[in-house]
């Protein structure tokens, strides 16, 4: 009797303890998921973030995805430890538009924002909205090169230093360390180098005074010095890796040491029309030989000095969290990317998946609920940050919004983000440079307004887009599937890309219309 008393005892601990093991899952999976006042004391916290967000890093630029040129154990590490979204694209790729695509969560269609020009921004903004839920919505480094209307894009603080200013916080500081420099302007020029072009060099002054190591020193800070009692929104913005191509001896050197990638070269492309010289944009060019050596030794020398720069921040970041009892999340990506010579393109502002495609990893500590290693091919966007980082503060998501939430997929869901991803730029550096494109993470489609030229891919088979399917008889049913699909999307624009259910190409294209927000 005796016996049977005592196993009924362990029985019923044994069941109890399944229950509340049971609880405790469902948390982890739905940390957002409260109960009541009856059951519970506290709802489970919000998770303090850290964006870290360069500019002009292309998407296959880790050595997760066995890019020759880099060597990004930190990012690699997150990748494994969380998501890696494959087929992330800027909707518009250059810094204004794409950085008013985050903050604002709307696509270029919706804000009239479609190409290298800038808005008063007059809807709520990422880091506002998360200050008004509560946090300490913080950037550090590059501005979000938005016009001065935008005040602090509801930043409630900000850290500046963009590298091409000479009296932001990192203009000042350069001059004070580096006076004999006469700022980082001047340091520039007399390197011989610039702030958009190809040429590279080895940054010639103590590491420690490179802006990339300034803005991770200060991000360090924040996490430091910022009050515990309040989650913390951190963007540590880096100017890096977009020119100057000025990485550390070191990291050059190294660069300089690996087998380099060859560029991506399109049957497309009519290369006897390319010099090493470049056009007078200097986005057209033949990069080959030693000019090309460098340039990627100076352009992935920064990518590296990055990632090892982000360990200890990431390592603060954690124990921040930890210590205030808090969950914590990081994200990872870029405004654009850098076409590096490929298809004879150099800078941003291109279809291409060197230019539009852009790093996008998302992980979070155990109570977030995540699954880990997800290597999702689904399209999307910088916009989608804003519901998502919304969704994980348990913040309201505003109805306007174009960007979708990922927290399903992130918690190893396996819903359609969305059937395909709409992408554009107005003409910036030429008229043959605006585009329209198209792709479902399969297949790419697109279309020049200026001369209606059309491309087709397949990103699978060929993800380099090295083969224009466009041509091809084989794919005719496809390119007119795509085609018609552009003409739905368009068929209101104010420019007129639509007119008797066809593409129209010339008409004029600016970087800036009305939109669809107010209608």
């Amino acid at each position: 009797i005796q016996n049977s008393s005592q196993m009924m005892k362990v029985h019923r601990t044994q069941i109890i303890k399944a229950v509340l093991c049971a609880a405790v899952s469902q948390l982890a999976l739905h940390p957002f998921v409260t109960i009541s006042a009856q059951e519970a004391s506290a709802e489970v916290t919000q998770p303090d973030i850290l964006l870290v967000m360069p500019d002009q890093w292309r998407g296959d630029a880790l050595s997760i995805l066995d890019c020759a040129g880099v060597t990004t154990p930190q990012l690699d590490q997150l990748a494994r430890e969380g998501a890696l979204f494959r087929r992330a694209y800027a909707t518009v790729p250059s810094c204004i538009p794409a950085r008013y695509g985050f903050l604002t969560g709307l696509f270029p269609q919706t804000s009239g924002v479609v190409g290298f020009r800038a808005k008063p921004i007059t809807v709520p903004t990422l880091p506002g909205m998360l200050s008004d839920a509560g946090y300490h919505s913080v950037l550090v480094g590059r501005n979000m090169h938005q016009v001065e209307k935008s005040g602090t894009c509801g930043y409630d603080q900000r850290i500046l230093g963009s590298t091409y200013i000479d009296n932001d916080e990192y203009g000042k500081f350069f001059r004070q360390v580096a006076p004999q420099s006469k700022g980082i302007l001047k340091l520039v020029n007399t390197m011989g180098i610039s702030f958009n072009n190809w040429q590279a060099k080895p940054w010639p002054l103590k590491d420690q005074w490179h802006p990339t190591e300034w803005v991770i020193k200060r991000s360090r800070d924040v996490v430091d010095q910022s009050d515990r009692s309040k989650p913390l929104f951190l963007t540590a913005s880096l100017y890096a890796p977009h020119p100057p191509l000025f990485p550390p001896k070191k990291y050059y050197q190294d660069s300089l040491n690996k087998d380099l990638p060859s560029i991506a070269r399109g049957d497309w492309v009519n290369w006897k029309k390319l010099s090493p010289e470049g056009d007078q944009a200097g986005q057209r060019v033949l990069l080959e030989g030693e000019a090309l050596r460098k340039a990627q030794a100076g352009y992935y020398g920064l990518i590296d000095h990055i990632d090892e720069q982000i360990a200890p921040l990431i390592r603060d970041f954690k124990a921040r969290s930890e210590k205030a009892g808090r969950p914590w999340v990081i994200v990872f990506t870029s405004d654009h990317g850098e076409m590096l010579g490929d298809h004879g393109y150099f800078r941003k502002c291109e279809p291409f998946e060197g230019s539009a495609n852009v790093p996008f990893l998302i992980t979070g500590s155990k109570s977030m609920g995540f699954a880990k290693g997800i290597r999702s091919e689904q399209p999307v966007c910088l916009e989608d940050l804003m519901p998502t980082l919304l969704g994980m503060a348990g913040s309201k998501i505003p109805a306007h919004l174009d960007g979708a939430n990922l927290l399903p997929t992130l918690r190893g869901g396996a819903e359609e983000i969305r059937d395909w991803l709409h992408f554009e730029h107005a003409k910036c550096y030429s008229e043959e440079q605006a585009f329209q494109a198209l792709t479902d993470g399969e297949w790419k489609y697109i279309w020049r307004p200026n001369s209606g030229r059309e491309h087709l891919f397949n990103l699978v088979q060929d993800p380099r887009e090295e083969k224009d399917l466009s041509k091809v008889e084989a794919h005719a049913d496809k390119l007119l599937e795509w085609r018609q699909q552009l003409i739905k999307r368009l068929k209101n624009r104010p420019e007129g890309f639509v007119q008797n259910g066809k593409l129209i190409a010339g008409r004029p294209y600016g970087p800036l219309n009305a939109g669809t927000l107010s209608k």
